[in-house]
């Protein structure tokens, strides 16, 4: 009872950060970042007691995508803060690559080598989490797509482990997804139109 109490704890304390975290990168803000990697230490936690391995490592990408995420929109490729954009043809091909080879790597660690039950499930999370952790630190708004569709098929599996307030969390994170989609979209549309101007 004692862990239970602990691990409610700590998801009510990484769901703060996590919430702090998706609202900044809603604004475009890089500090984003910050609050990012304290919810994803916690999270690692928690879920290492619940046994969802994959997203063990999901949270570990996180960490690297998220330092990576900080410098790149700080100083992107030209030493200078990385727009929003959509993707090319090659970060399509890239995300689509990560989708496909995540899913399949980590479906068949989880269901060969771990003790998982849900081993197709929490891949699938997993690669379109990886995917969408990719194109946010690129800066494309198409990171919102992906992430969206982890959020989808992640909801379920949370409550199914009965980890109901990363589940609500997760529903959270799915609106506020949506909403920096438009939000983004209209950033680059305004600086579209300045282009033109």
């Amino acid at each position: 009872m004692e862990l239970f109490s602990q691990i409610v704890v700590l998801q009510w304390l990484g769901t703060a950060f996590g919430v702090v975290q998706v609202l900044l990168a809603r604004q475009n803000n890089v500090h984003n970042y910050l609050f990012g990697i304290v919810a994803i230490l916690i999270s690692i936690y928690v879920l290492y007691q619940s046994q969802l391995y994959a997203d063990i490592l999901l949270n570990l990408y996180y960490l690297v995508m998220s330092i990576y995420g900080w410098f790149y929109w700080k100083m992107g490729k030209q030493k200078q803060e990385a727009p929003i954009a959509y993707a090319n043809r090659k970060e399509h091909g890239i995300t689509v690559g990560i989708v496909v080879g995540c899913f399949t790597l980590m479906a068949y660690w989880l269901g060969q080598h771990t003790d998982s039950d849900v081993p197709y499930w929490d891949a699938f999370v997993v690669a379109f989490a990886w995917a969408g952790m990719w194109l946010m630190a690129k800066r494309k708004i198409e990171n919102w797509i992906y992430l969206n569709i982890s959020n989808l098929i992640s909801v379920p599996l949370l409550i199914y482990k009965e980890l109901y307030i990363y589940a609500g969390l997760t529903a959270f994170l799915f609106a506020v997804a949506i909403s920096g989609y438009i939000k983004w979209k209209k950033i680059i549309d305004k600086e579209r139109g300045e282009a033109y101007a």
